[in-house]
């Protein structure tokens, strides 16, 4: 076979989308594989984002895997790596994942991480032949909003002003380089609200920012109907951390019922314990279940004292 690693073409992004749905579902057992992830779409605004970090594997033309590299400053991550099965096992998802370690290299990545499958020896084998590490389980958690109070004045990006957008992405990198120097989610923020696929909520106290989330909402984003999803999220460390996620949470479940949706949907690792264990508290339930492996074996941000919400998926 003559395989082709390359970048992805924006021409080709219902092929990869199918591809991606097909590989899933037929891994996870699916009647009609295709079905995976419904209305749920994770390829088209990571490509529009960075497609200088999408790369996509060729056999005599066809298109036949893909693999998106994600940049959060320090902290960088892949996936979703998928290749159509007709293909399985033959080396591609390794070519694939050559060039997503060249970024973490050109973009000087400090940590990098992934999200798979907790049972799946296969895929760990994989990860581990480029030097990830497991570490702790991460679960996908979810709750019905049914009510909450109204969303604060200047809680919500989309309704700011052009200088306090720009303040607000500002304290939002100082809040996460406070808890991991170098972790950016400017650029997510700002993905967030120029691709118009959901909001990001800002907490504010007497000593500035006290938290934010960025969200996903609804059909044709990572959130998918009736959903609003936190992609990423984070408060403060220190004193009264815990009463600041609870806060960040309710902003949530305000933007969720603000929205018009029904249920908010958010990741949390477990080695983040007492906001695992807060979560629960709350009347969230886990969904899906699956491990963090890192790059190197180091805890990064996946430690007990930080209060932080993201999927790596």
């Amino acid at each position: 076979m003559n395989i082709s690693i390359r970048l992805l073409e924006k021409h080709e992004l219902p092929v990869a989308d199918h591809i991606f749905r097909l590989a899933f579902g037929t891994f996870v057992g699916l009647p009609k594989p295709t079905d995976f992830a419904n209305d749920k779409t994770y390829i088209t605004h990571r490509w529009i984002t960075n497609p200088q970090g999408a790369f996509a594997a060729e056999i005599d033309g066809k298109l036949i895997g893909t693999n998106l590299v994600t940049n959060w400053g320090s902290f960088a991550s892949f996936g979703p790596l998928s290749v159509h099965p007709d293909f399985w096992n033959q080396g591609i998802a390794q070519r694939l994942i050559e060039p997503a370690i060249s970024c973490f290299t050109q973009w000087n990545t400090q940590l990098a991480g992934i999200h798979t499958f907790a049972q799946s020896p296969k895929h760990h084998a994989l990860y581990q032949k480029f030097g990830f590490r497991l570490r702790c389980l991460t679960t996908i958690l979810s709750k019905s909003v049914k009510t909450a109070l109204p969303l604060p004045q200047n809680s919500r990006y989309s309704q700011m002003s052009e200088t306090e957008s720009a303040e607000s992405l500002k304290a939002s990198y100082q809040l996460t380089n406070s808890i991991y120097p170098g972790l950016d989610l400017s650029q997510q923020i700002q993905t967030v609200q120029t691709q118009n696929i959901g909001d990001t909520v800002f907490l504010w106290d007497d000593t500035g920012l006290a938290g934010f989330a960025v969200c996903h909402i609804g059909a044709d984003t990572e959130a998918g109907s009736n959903n609003c999803f936190v992609k990423f999220g984070a408060v403060r460390l220190g004193n009264n951390a815990e009463n600041r996620f609870d806060q960040l949470l309710d902003l949530c479940e305000s933007l969720t019922l603000a929205a018009g949706m029904s249920r908010l949907v958010a990741g949390v690792n477990t080695s983040r314990e007492v906001a695992y264990l807060q979560m629960l508290s709350r009347g969230f339930h886990s969904e899906i279940i699956g491990v963090a492996m890192h790059r190197p074996n180091d805890p990064g941000y996946n430690r007990a004292d930080v209060f932080i919400l993201d999927d790596w998926r």
